[in-house]
């Protein structure tokens, strides 16, 4: 896993080649303002969900991981803890989901805060628990994009 500010994406953009096209995304103006739901950046290979909500406590979620595709979260205003663990020894509450791309599982997490302005990176060995609440329920506007790792 990977928290940092989004000015200082470009140090994180040679550890995959399209994670340049993904902070590309994140870094143009007006991302309060775009659309809820799925935007294609590069086809299937990467593309981005923007999301508004509430945060949940941390103890309602379950922590996911995928397989095929790295998340890098991106907190466009509010802020919310991600809970975060290593995928070794964590129980398993629902299996692997190809079409999905997600499991869903049991564990305990240690929880993160992310901020307005900050990203996280989860690779398929970080399982995750995002959209929790730092205290009381906040809204927040997120963008998660989805990078390809490789044909699944």
């Amino acid at each position: 896993m990977i928290l940092d500010q989004l000015a200082n994406a470009a140090r994180y953009e040679p550890l995959h080649p399209d994670l340049a096209a993904a902070f590309a995304f994140l870094r143009q103006p007006g991302l309060d303002s775009i659309a809820p739901g799925q935007h294609t950046i590069a086809g299937e290979r990467v593309y981005a969900i923007v999301q508004d909500y509430d945060t949940k406590p941390l103890a309602e979620g379950l922590l996911e991981i995928h397989q095929c595709y790295l998340d890098v979260q991106f907190v466009v205003s509010g802020a919310e803890l991600i809970g975060w663990a290593p995928l070794a020894n964590q129980a398993v509450q629902s299996a692997y989901d190809a079409t999905r791309d997600i499991a869903f599982l049991h564990g305990a997490a240690e929880p993160i805060r992310v901020q307005q302005g900050q990203f996280a990176i989860f690779f398929p060995h970080d399982a995750h628990m995002p959209c929790r609440t730092t205290g009381a329920p906040t809204r927040v506007r997120k963008i998660v994009v989805k990078v390809a790792l490789a044909p699944c």
